[in-house]
């Protein structure tokens, strides 16, 4: 596909340039013409669990709190985004409510002009906090729930309880904060006997449960595609038990959509390894650090932290997410020999 030029005027005029052909106003475009209007925003990389999939249980090195960006920083890389038409934004750890004054920040974000703002949680601290964070502007919450069976939900996060989280999943929806996504990462041998049982809780509930395949990005770097349940073998499960119909939504989502033939339900599958959805990808993420990511599969960042200590215009953040943005590769290329595992865990990036 020839390189997206934008409607303006090409930055730079040397024909070799890298970045010539880089739109210098409007969305953030990349050379593959995908529009990059969702960002995930990691607000801290340290959580109160240990996820087996995630977390070594001991030994795992945080960042300082003065490598961290603030709040202020946060917001106005949050404005800029927003001004370049990124519209959605999601706020991710880390365990974000590990952060202090978390509703403060969601109260600011609130008054950005996001369409949607949203939070990822493991939901042990949030149902104190569940209607601060609905009045402060917070629209929607996703909350990761790994098992429906009290024993294995302490062994997969090392730490916590089902209880807590069944209870927070009430507090949400109390809150007005829906559809309420429920999100299941499924292993191999751990958890996938457990598949039909999140379809039944679906129906229950009319909470909408998202299987996710397994990124092997832990920070044991132990984790193999052994322990990856494709999202096609999850729904052929599924399937056979109770007719699935597909929701097709179009755009860049990355779940598949589908509802039961009954009409009691919703699931989704997010099968980033072996259904990649890389063609319609719109996603960036900021870690905790304060760096860009065009890609969780990609060691190619680049660190608004730095640019904004150093005294950088808001015109020289926009270009730096422009940069990002124009550098990302086609496809994460996991599934090729030539990928190389990224340096930083998923806690470190951001979901």
């Amino acid at each position: 596909m020839r390189p997206h030029s934008g409607n303006d005027a090409a930055v730079g005029s040397r024909s070799d340039d890298p970045y010539a052909l880089m739109p210098r106003h409007g969305p953030l475009v990349d050379r593959y013409a995908r529009v990059h209007d969702d960002l995930r925003i990691s607000v801290t990389d340290r959580c109160n669990l240990r996820c087996v999939y995630c977390m070594p249980e001991v030994g795992m090195q945080f960042q300082p709190p003065a490598a961290l960006l603030s709040f202020d920083e946060i917001l106005r890389v949050a404005e800029v985004a927003c001004d370049m038409g990124v519209s959605s934004l999601r706020l991710t750890g880390g365990e974000p409510l590990v952060r202090k004054n978390l509703v403060n920040l969601v109260s600011r974000l609130s008054k950005v002009g996001f369409k949607d703002l949203s939070l990822t949680t493991n939901a042990m601290l949030l149902t104190p906090l569940v209607q601060s964070l609905s009045d402060a502007g917070l629209k929607r919450v996703n909350i990761s729930c790994d098992s429906l069976q009290s024993e294995r939900f302490n062994a997969m996060p090392r730490r916590g309880d089902l209880a807590t989280v069944l209870v927070a999943m009430d507090a949400v929806e109390a809150a007005g904060l829906s559809p309420l996504k429920v999100n299941v990462v499924i292993l191999r041998g751990q958890n996938d006997d457990e598949i039909i049982d999140f379809a039944s809780f679906a129906r229950r509930t009319g909470r909408v449960v998202r299987f996710i395949e397994f990124m092997p990005l832990d920070a044991q770097g132990q984790g193999d595609k052994t322990q990856i349940v494709p999202g096609r073998e999850i729904f052929e499960r599924i399937n056979a038990c109770w007719p699935l119909r597909a929701i097709d939504v179009g755009g860049s989502a990355p779940a598949e959509r589908f509802t039961f033939d009954d009409g009691q339900g919703e699931i989704g599958l997010i099968s980033s390894v072996t259904q990649p959805f890389c063609g319609t990808c719109n996603r960036l993420r900021l870690t905790a650090d304060g760096a860009i990511r065009n890609c969780l599969f990609s060691d190619n960042e680049f660190s608004l932290r730095d640019v904004m200590r150093a005294g950088a215009s808001n015109e020289d953040v926009a270009r730096v997410l422009r940069q990002a943005v124009w550098e990302k590769f086609p496809g994460h290329a996991i599934n090729e020999p030539r990928f190389l595992r990224p340096v930083r865990s998923m806690s470190m990036m951001g979901g």
